[in-house]
C-alpha cells in the first residue's frame, strides 16, 4: 500500500501499464505461435486466463525490456512501443503498436480498478486479431521496440543507458494500418493497431 500511496498519479498509471505491457506482448509473441505451446503457461491477470512465459530468457527479455520503459512512461516521453517481427533478411513483416498517453497534468488518484477494467478489454480483443494477422515466414525473428517523444541524454539518466537507437530497417511507404482496440481515461489513452507493409512497398 504504501508503494501507491506514495507514488503520483503519473507514477501509478506507469506502474499499471508496465504490467499490463508485458503481458500483452506475452500474448502477442504467444498469439503468433513462433515458440512452442510448452513456452507459456496459463495464469490469471485481472480475472483473465492469459499466457505467460515459461522459458527464462524469454521472460527474463520482455520483462527487462518493458521494465525499462517506466521511467519514460511516467515522464509521458514513451510515444509507442513494438513488436516487430521480421524475416530472415531483417525486414519488418508485420508490427504490433501500442500507441501511449499518459496524462502529464492529471493530478487525481488513479483508480486502478478502473484503469485496469479498460485495460483488459485488449486481452479479450486480442485473440480475435488472429485473422487479421499473417502467417510469419520461417525463420523469423522480433523484438520490442520503443518510440520515444524525446531520450534523456545517457550521461545524466543510467536508465537511458538501457536503451540504443536502433538500426531496424523502415518500410519506404506508409503502412497498412488495421485497429485492434483503443482506450481512453482520464490519466491514460492506450491504441493498439497492426501494421503491414504498404500494396507499393518493395518485396525483399
Amino acid at each position: 500500500m504504501d508503494r501507491k500511496d506514495n507514488q503520483s498519479p503519473q507514477g501509478e498509471t506507469a506502474r499499471i501499464l508496465v504490467e499490463f505491457l508485458e503481458v500483452a506482448i506475452t500474448s502477442i509473441v504467444f498469439l503468433k505461435g513462433i515458440y512452442p505451446p510448452g513456452a507459456f503457461e496459463r495464469r490469471k491477470y485481472m480475472n483473465l486466463v492469459v499466457h505467460s512465459a515459461r522459458h527464462p530468457e524469454l521472460r527474463d527479455y520482455i520483462h527487462s525490456a518493458v521494465s525499462g520503459l517506466h521511467p519514460f512512461i511516467q515522464k509521458g516521453l514513451v510515444e509507442r512501443v513494438a513488436v516487430i517481427f521480421f524475416n530472415s533478411d531483417s525486414i519488418p513483416v508485420e508490427r504490433f503498436m501500442f500507441k501511449l498517453t499518459v496524462n502529464q497534468s492529471y493530478g487525481s488518484r488513479v483508480e486502478e480498478a478502473d484503469l485496469e477494467f479498460s485495460l483488459r478489454s485488449f486481452f479479450i480483443k486480442l485473440p480475435f486479431s488472429e485473422s487479421l494477422t499473417r502467417v510469419l515466414p520461417q525463420d523469423c525473428r522480433w523484438e520490442i521496440t520503443a518510440y520515444f517523444r524525446s531520450l534523456p541524454q545517457a550521461s545524466t539518466s543510467k536508465d537511458a543507458e538501457l536503451w540504443i537507437p536502433t538500426d531496424t530497417q523502415q518500410w519506404q511507404q506508409p503502412p497498412l494500418i488495421t485497429p485492434i482496440k483503443s482506450m481512453s481515461s482520464e490519466p491514460l489513452s492506450v491504441q493498439l493497431y497492426l501494421e503491414h507493409p504498404g500494396l507499393s512497398e518493395p518485396k525483399a
